[in-house]
């Protein structure tokens, strides 16, 4: 592999484990997306815009998810995104979303 990081990288990458509070429409993203309110429990709330419209809105609805919440904050349009959820990439470019085991707290990290 030509892109080998170091432990230090990898603990520089704050992934938390979060539970979707909202789901909206995006009808300014360039791409279909939705955008997601994110609640991280001690950690509070954050919104992202996320190109996960595979799923509907009521599967995403309360569905635990993992993010990166230590990017800067960019904005998307009309919002500012403040965490980027994770999920695996399809060759089709279909995103699936990580679901944490049901155990974890909101806000814990994953490491």
């Amino acid at each position: 592999m030509d892109n080998l990081i170091d432990w230090n990288d990898f603990t520089k990458v704050d992934m938390r484990v979060g539970r979707i509070s909202d789901v909206n429409d995006f009808p300014e993203a360039k791409k279909p997306a939705y955008i997601l309110t994110i609640n991280f429990g001690k950690l509070g709330e954050r919104k992202t815009s996320a190109q996960v419209t595979n799923y509907t809105k009521e599967e995403l609805l309360d569905r635990e998810i993992v993010a990166v919440v230590n990017f800067p904050a960019k904005q998307i349009g009309p919002i500012m995104s403040e965490v980027l959820v994770l999920g695996g990439v399809e060759q089709d470019g279909t995103v699936r979303l990580l679901k944490p085991d049901p155990s974890c707290q909101l806000g814990s990290r994953v490491g």
